[in-house]
């Protein structure tokens, strides 16, 4: 369990004018001193302006870039305080050098961004002491920024052991979806995981064949194990060391009860770019010359007739080179699937993590999944079992 909003809302009553630290993700894209994608500044929102209704100083954390422990002014916050203030619709402050003469000046209810994290030697290395001098600034510590949970660094995970520590709005919208996915999901349970290689998901493979009831294995990663099974892919992209450990997972997965999905038709090319030729062909009547892109569309209907026999699904990854039409044809379809079983109710459908989020927004289907998460990292290191440092720190 953790503490949310709510519990410190309720307990304070006193919160006027009280200073209070929150870890929002603020790492955003920025084009030419202009920040290009303004998502994590609107996921930030709900929190901030919570607390500064209630009439807290809201003192904002946040990193930007890789510093690596040293000021790079290439690297300030103060373009994305700016920024922060023209989504919010309200003025947001920002001090290079806080101290708490500073926060004491403050007004009640304002909102102030202070200097990227990353700036001190000690915050990746998680220092107590750099701890102990930022929790100085405030009295009490939210943490908002999920997308960063994976990292015990100061701002992410040490301040919750100095001071009174609470989980924000986005974090806990957050937490209870992973919760509902994963934790204590309703069976049966799907997962769609894509990708191009089985390397970089071999923990989430691991992981997810003892947990769900449907695998569905998709993107480049699928042309491994069906290599593994003795399946002639072509030129496809495939990693055929991992045959071993393709086949170890499969049988962990018999062994598990878990259903594994392979794609059995497929769409394939003999070169890789947008409206090439290309054809769909049986897995066992790839050419030589030839390279897997896409799950074809029996195979996708399949998959669909899948989903809608289950009640959870967790996704991540694209099942195609989806940045290049048509191999973009099988994830739309699934993925509008999902959306479309989603809002009927029947499924309760969480993804997030790598390319997954621009998959789902290409498909128009992002809008309408439970939840999508914009964690990429903490999302995928969730997905492999771990345990995340900035949320096992909330835990009360």
């Amino acid at each position: 369990m953790f503490k949310t909003l709510d519990d410190l809302i309720a307990d304070r009553h006193g919160l006027a004018g009280k200073p209070v630290l929150v870890r929002e993700d603020l790492n955003v894209p920025i084009h030419k001193g202009r920040v290009s994608d303004d998502t994590r500044l609107r996921a930030a929102m709900p929190t901030l302006a919570e607390l500064a209704d209630h009439g807290a100083k809201v003192l904002v954390l946040a990193h930007f870039g890789r510093p690596k422990g040293k000021v790079d002014p290439e690297l300030t916050l103060r373009p994305i305080a700016h920024a922060l203030s023209e989504v919010m619709g309200r003025p947001v402050g920002f001090l290079e050098s806080p101290d708490r003469h500073a926060i004491d000046v403050l007004d009640p209810g304002s909102i102030t961004v202070l200097e990227n994290s990353r700036f001190f030697p000690g915050e990746e290395k998680n220092d107590p002491v750099l701890a102990k001098q930022i929790a100085s600034l405030g009295d009490f510590y939210v943490n908002d920024a999920f997308s960063a949970a994976h990292r015990a660094h100061v701002t992410t995970e040490g301040l919750a052991h100095v001071l009174p520590a609470f989980a924000g709005r986005q974090m806990e919208a957050e937490l209870k979806a992973l919760e509902a996915a994963l934790g204590k999901p309703e069976h049966p349970v799907a997962a769609v995981v894509g990708g191009s290689k089985v390397s970089t998901k071999l923990d989430v493979l691991t992981n997810l064949v003892g947990k769900v009831d449907h695998l569905i294995i998709g993107g480049g990663m699928a042309n491994t194990f069906l290599a593994a099974r003795g399946v002639d892919v072509g030129k496809s992209l495939c990693e055929h060391d991992l045959a071993d450990t393709a086949n170890a997972i499969l049988d962990a997965a018999d062994a598990a009860g878990c259903t594994v999905h392979l794609p059995y038709d497929v769409v394939v090319a003999k070169e890789f770019g947008a409206n090439v030729p290309c054809r769909t062909a049986n897995v066992h009547e790839v050419e030589a010359d030839e390279m897997i892109l896409d799950v074809g569309a029996a195979a996708v209907e399949a998959l669909s007739d899948v989903l809608k026999t289950c009640r959870t699904l967790v996704w991540n990854g694209p099942l195609g080179a989806f940045e290049y039409p048509p191999f973009d044809t099988a994830t739309v379809a699934l993925a509008r699937t999902a959306a479309a079983l989603t809002r009927e109710g029947t499924l309760v459908s969480v993804a997030g993590g790598g390319d997954t989020v621009a998959a789902l927004n290409h498909a128009g289907a992002a809008d309408d999944f439970s939840f999508v998460s914009t964690a990429g990292g903490a999302f995928l290191e969730w997905m492999e079992g771990k345990e995340l440092p900035g949320v096992k720190a909330l835990e009360s």
